[in-house]
């Protein structure tokens, strides 16, 4: 298994090339040359298997060039209980009528990130190591909420590595934030930025393809990689979990071997619905895919029209984590839908990037509709959610995912479709727990972020994850903040460049 650019298909690399260099010099994103299949027998089999062995036994599909020791040294050490506070890694819950919570935040941050985030390190130094890189790597990282305390988490004081992330000064959480400032590790370093997420990502894409600044490290030694979705080390492991889930699910006789199911993802970036995209394209029975989005539905948008225009206004909701704008990871979808037409996607991404928006083929438009629905929600209806699924069942929703819950119940409403469901659940009710207390007590609390865990804890019975609760006393080491034209001389200043 080779993998490509989706800027320039002539680029032939093995995966742990293209996870080392986590973003093509051509601006584009690694995708493997073919994705592989599982069949349903395969299915089964996985149903029998721990997370671990599941997991390893799909990346031995896409990482050819890696040997199965190494696989397994890396699946056996991200997923373990000693880093997941459940046995199973994700837990499925059952929610109404044949449909089905994937609980993707039991890991050590809280969100679905660490599915993906506790192994990219091992994946990540092991590639190193194969492909004879002797330079320090350093990770830089644009975040909307979740992904930079999970990256933080996976790569701190592992060696050979340096981390740095930026996200959006007013664009998270109040206990996101704290959970990035706080971070232990010698090689970490966090610094918020005057801007949006889309600010921050398009600062860290920039400096990745300055040729400059990369001959500057490569002098000193360094070379830089991402932790981001748009490196294929972090959306790889997440075909993981919905291939998995559809196993549980056989297993545990909810569904027969064969039968169909949707998949219903809350996202901003895409990278998370497309994971899910190549796990149907695998062999997974998947009818739709739908795409969740918030205020900020430019994905919404396009998926119904054709068109992405994020010319448009920018909205800081309370689901944080999908206020983005501009979804890297369409980019590779387009890529695989047009047929590997390189042209194509050099051409709709620069008119992205110089214009603000693209159409694409009324061939492209049909694979959309085919393939995907999409909806989105505003805040007023995230809060109603939130509060009618906690009257209903007793079962207490972050803000991303009652996000996810509301586009469901809005589609099977409008279609009457009702194929049994896998909605992704994305991060625990605690992460976002002013709004979530909000929406269930009908009140703003006056309560600081800690005492709303508690009144949190009380009133949904979740036990309260230790890792948030000590944030409470740890030293908030990084106060930086810079606008967005400054993050390239941040990075020079942290490298001694």
């Amino acid at each position: 298994m080779y993998y490509k650019s989706t800027r320039d298909s002539n680029v032939n690399i093995t995966s742990a090339e293209a996870i080392v260099k986590g973003i093509s010099d051509d601006g584009g994103l690694f995708v493997p040359s073919e994705i592989p299949s599982v069949s349903i027998d395969e299915i089964i089999r996985l149903g029998e298997m721990s997370y671990a062995e599941r997991a390893a036994y799909i990346f031995s599909k896409y990482l050819t060039d890696f040997t199965d020791a190494e696989i397994r040294y890396c699946t056996d050490n991200a997923y373990n209980d000693k880093k997941f506070a459940t046995d199973n890694i994700s837990e499925i819950s059952h929610l109404f009528d044949g449909t089905y919570v994937l609980e993707l935040w039991h890991g050590p941050t809280c969100a679905f990130k660490d599915m993906a985030l506790q192994i990219l390190p091992y994946l990540l130094t092991t590639s190193a190591k194969k492909i004879n890189i002797d330079k320090k790597i350093v990770i830089l990282v644009a975040t909307s909420g979740d992904t930079g305390k999970a990256a933080l988490e996976g790569f701190a004081d592992v060696p050979g590595t340096q981390i740095m992330v930026f996200y959006p000064e007013d664009g998270v959480s109040p206990m996101q934030k704290r959970q990035m400032t706080t971070q232990d590790g010698k090689n970490v370093a966090v610094c918020a930025v005057k801007g949006n997420f889309d600010d921050c990502q398009n600062g860290v894409k920039a400096i990745f393809t300055n040729e400059e600044l990369k001959a500057e490290l490569d002098a000193k030694g360094l070379m830089f990689s991402s932790a981001n979705s748009i490196n294929w080390g972090r959306l790889a492991p997440q075909i993981i979990y919905y291939v998995s889930a559809y196993a549980s699910l056989v297993k545990d006789e909810e569904i027969k071997a064969g039968d169909k199911v949707n998949i219903v993802v809350p996202t901003g970036n895409f990278g998370n619905i497309l994971a899910a995209y190549y796990a149907k394209h695998m062999g997974v029975p998947v009818n739709k895919l739908i795409c969740a989005s918030n205020s900020n539905k430019v994905l919404t948008d396009f998926i119904t029209t054709g068109i992405y225009d994020r010319n448009r206004e920018f909205y800081t909701t309370i689901s944080p984590s999908m206020d983005i704008l501009i979804s890297s990871n369409l980019e590779r979808l387009l890529y695989i839908m047009c047929g590997e037409n390189d042209a194509l996607i050099r051409e709709w991404f620069g008119s992205l990037s110089k214009n603000g928006k693209y159409e694409v083929t009324d061939d492209i438009k049909a694979k959309l509709s085919e393939e995907f629905a999409a909806g989105f929600c505003d805040d007023t209806e995230t809060k109603a959610t939130i509060k009618r699924i906690y009257d209903k069942y007793s079962y207490t929703l972050d803000t991303h995912s009652a996000v996810a819950v509301k586009v469901y119940e809005d589609y099977r409403r409008e279609t009457g479709d009702t194929t049994k469901t896998i909605i992704a659940s994305t991060a625990s009710p605690y992460k976002f727990s002013a709004s979530v207390l909000e929406a269930i007590e009908g009140k703003v609390s006056e309560l600081d972020e800690f005492d709303m865990i508690d009144r949190l804890a009380a009133i949904s019975g979740y036990e309260i994850p230790q890792a948030l609760a000590s944030l409470k006393t740890k030293e908030i080491r990084f106060k930086d903040i810079i606008v967005k034209e400054d993050q390239k001389d941040y990075v020079m200043d942290k490298l001694s460049v």
